[in-house]
């Protein structure tokens, strides 16, 4: 029951979880014996392969596939709570080996394909895992070879009886494709062999024994700054955005979803998973994005539903072959979206623009599900969603604020992080249970979440606070903005200056003065930037997950001033 008081503060309760709509098990093998057990026949995953051949998986199959795994696992010796890393393009395997971890009763580590050796090197120190299922070449990485750098002893030990002082946990590697050199690799065959003496008994007393609150999941988050950062989730927690995510999304069982970015960053895994398995869909596998690639497999299998990045919807509109395209059978896509504008596509599908989240609450905290009308969602990013509290404090005393005041945003609730691993809880959480978030917003009078950007983002410029994302949000219907991104630059008598740097669209000519008459009618004074940066694609640095990484666009702009100033 929400207090008259709170209603006064900036305190937003979503429903209980049970209340949101299509629950269903809330561990991971629960979930996946569910979905398979109801779509069994239906076709799940379809791959095609390099040599012109096709892979399909029903839901069965996928059932089977992750049975094996963790029979496997068994046999190996993997315990309650192990953990076990994925290092794969989106392949079949990557989804048996997922889900059979958890039905084995361990902790699944996704890592991601795009790791330096040096980067990976610390992901495996970092999550102490016992065995790694990897793929052996991905593009021009072959992590065969990376590893052997990294663990020479792999060249001379046993199989399942490597140990390094590098990776004193690290006992087995199994690989996916050829077998490479180093005795200590398993070819992925002979680790499913493994496999075939565990009764089907024990495997399903082991995925019984999972319960919603046990560790289920390890994902590294991929901020715009900063090392990447062990995020450990429940079962409870992905369980639940599994099923929320069709729920959202408004998917039906005709979803068919093709996505290219890899599924250890928990966005993509939801954004792909939860609509299509949950509803019986299937899932068009790309191992990495090829545009050309991308638009053939949307028409040679009727994809429904193209999961992207915004820098990848101008890779497809740039490919030679995106006129001659058939893309008729898309429907769950965005009017806004560069592909609704395809001559074959018709689609009145309204994307979920409202949400807020992050790999710590295993994606969205709030949000408005997909076709909810603009009058509803505003400017805002939505409501408390099932399970979730929201609340805004004061960054130094975590005082919470009166409704409408800006401040920090705090977030706990069903899908919330059990820790970071290596952080003591009180590092982490507060005595209320709230994870300090470090982002700004406020909540408005209807109970509505509108964030502001990161705290350390924010730009105080003359004593008053501007928000980047409302600078660059207001810039999205300016004519020829591809993208924008807004920063402070130190200033020496307004603290810091508000930049904006523009990506034109393709063609389009911009000015300075163009673009910042366009903002006048939108924004107050304050807020419109002193400065407008026109920059190239080549000049931007993304994250992993496509953000822009603001300190290294910070510094272009820093940059860019120097010189013009001489």
């Amino acid at each position: 029951m929400v207090t008259s008081t709170e209603l006064a503060k900036s305190i937003i309760h979503g429903p209980p979880l049970a209340e949101q709509p299509g629950i269903g098990a809330l561990t991971l093998p629960g979930y996946l014996r569910e979905v398979t057990s109801r779509f069994a026949g239906r076709e799940a995953l379809v791959r095609h392969r390099p040599d012109g051949t096709v892979e399909r998986w029903s839901y069965d199959d996928l059932w089977a596939r992750a049975q094996a795994v963790a029979r496997a696992l068994i046999a190996s010796g993997t315990g309650k709570d192990s953990r076990v890393g994925v290092l794969m393009s989106n392949r079949p395997e990557w989804l048996a080996a997922f889900f059979g971890v958890g039905l084995a009763g361990g902790v699944a580590v996704t890592l991601s394909t795009f790791s330096t050796p040096p980067e990976l090197s610390a992901l495996l120190q970092a999550s102490c895992i016992e065995t790694l299922l990897f793929e052996g070449h991905v593009l021009k990485k072959d992590f065969a070879a990376i590893l052997t750098e990294l663990a020479p002893q792999i060249r001379a030990a046993a199989p399942g009886q490597l140990a390094t002082p590098s990776f004193p946990f690290l006992r087995r590697l199994v690989v996916v494709g050829e077998r490479p050199e180093g005795r200590a690799i398993e070819t992925w065959e002979e680790f499913l062999r493994l496999g075939e003496a565990i009764e089907p008994e024990l495997l399903d007393a082991r995925a019984a024994s999972v319960a919603p609150a046990d560790a289920g999941a390890l994902f590294f988050s991929s901020g715009s700054t900063g090392k990447a950062k062990g995020i450990l989730s429940a079962h409870r927690g992905v369980a639940a955005q599994l099923w929320r995510w069709r729920w959202f999304t408004g998917a039906g069982d005709d979803v068919r979803t093709l996505s290219a970015n890899g599924f250890f960053w928990s966005g993509n895994f939801c954004q792909t998973f939860g609509p299509t398995l949950s509803s019986g869909g299937a899932i068009v596998l790309q191992p990495t994005f090829d545009p050309e690639e991308a638009l053939r497999l949307m028409q040679a299998e009727r994809v429904t539903y193209p999961v992207a990045w915004p820098h990848q919807w101008a890779r497809l509109q740039a490919a030679p072959n995106w006129e001659a395209t058939d893309l008729s059978s898309l429907r769950y896509v965005d009017s806004q979206c560069p592909l609704a504008r395809h001559r074959t596509v018709g689609t009145r599908w309204v994307e979920p623009r409202w949400a807020y989240g992050s790999t710590e609450t295993f994606t969205i905290v709030t949000g408005f599900p997909a076709n909810t009308p603009e009058s509803i969602g505003g400017d805002t990013h939505g409501r408390a969603l099932p399970g979730a509290v929201v609340e805004i404090v004061d960054p130094v005393t975590h005082e919470v604020l009166s409704r409408g005041e800006s401040g920090e945003i705090a977030v706990k609730g069903a899908t919330l992080m059990l820790g970071y691993i290596g952080v003591p809880p009180e590092e982490t959480f507060d005595g209320h249970g709230f994870f300090h978030t470090g982002d700004a917003g406020r909540i408005d009078s209807q109970g509505r979440l509108i964030w502001e950007g990161r705290m350390t983002d924010l730009i105080k410029t003359g004593g008053a606070n501007v928000s980047p994302i409302e600078v660059d949000e207001a810039l999205l219907g300016c004519p020829g903005v591809k993208l924008s991104r807004t920063v402070g630059v130190p200033h020496e008598t307004l603290g810091e200056m508000v930049v904006t740097c523009v990506l034109p669209e393709p063609g389009r000519s911009l000015d300075e003065d163009g673009v910042r008459d366009f903002l006048r009618s939108r924004l107050a004074s304050y807020k419109i930037p002193r400065r407008v940066l026109f920059v190239s694609e080549s000049e931007l640095s993304f994250t992993g997950s496509a953000k822009v990484r603001t300190n290294a666009l910070r510094e272009l702009a820093e940059r860019r001033l120097r010189t013009a100033h001489g």
